[in-house]
């Protein structure tokens, strides 16, 4: 992911920060659409919720089946909430701790502008936390259907891209997001 993330910087970012602009109305609110899917809420509160009613039920009432079928749920409800929540605690502090610019400022401060620690939106661009998620999502998938991992990686790779057509992210900060 390395190499690949270095390979998106050097080839693909300052091009993506001169398209940024001019991309298709119609494609970048197709893309802002599918974007929506990579928030953290659509993969943190049902699990969330989940864990909460697991820890109201009283598990010794429940008959054997139904004692397996809310052990194996709240074992789920764990897993994407403990993927998709470090995920993101991770991607936070990297993004703030390097301080990478958006490429709505690319005119202004160009491909590489640092600004660690400067708490600032502006500058949380690397690496993309929609990314990050998706990224978490596939490794969920994978464990999950691990014979279908080519469907896994095409529709979250493809949610993850959409941050670089709506202009939040350059290629490089989504491919170490999704990576991380």
């Amino acid at each position: 992911w390395v190499l690949l993330t270095a390979a998106a910087f050097v080839r693909l970012d300052t091009p993506a920060g001169m398209l940024r602009d001019q991309w298709s109305p119609g494609f970048v609110r197709l893309a802002d659409f599918f974007t929506q899917f990579g928030l953290g809420g659509w993969y943190l509160i049902p699990p969330a919720l989940l864990l909460v009613a697991a820890n109201l039920t009283d598990w010794r009432s429940l008959s054997r089946r139904s004692l397996m079928l809310a052990y194996n749920w709240t074992c789920l409800a764990f897993l994407v909430l403990s993927a998709v929540g470090l995920s993101g605690l991770t991607v936070n502090v990297l993004k703030y701790a390097i301080g990478r610019a958006r490429p709505l400022y690319f005119q202004d401060f160009g491909v590489l502008a640092l600004h660690p620690f400067a708490f600032d939106a502006r500058f949380a661009g690397f690496p993309s936390g929609h990314a990050t998620t998706m990224g978490a999502v596939f490794g969920v998938l994978l464990l999950l259907f691990p014979r279908r991992w080519y469907i896994a990686l095409a529709v979250t790779a493809c949610i993850a891209s959409t941050r670089v057509f709506v202009g939040a992210h350059y290629p490089s900060d989504t491919v170490a997001g999704f990576g991380l």
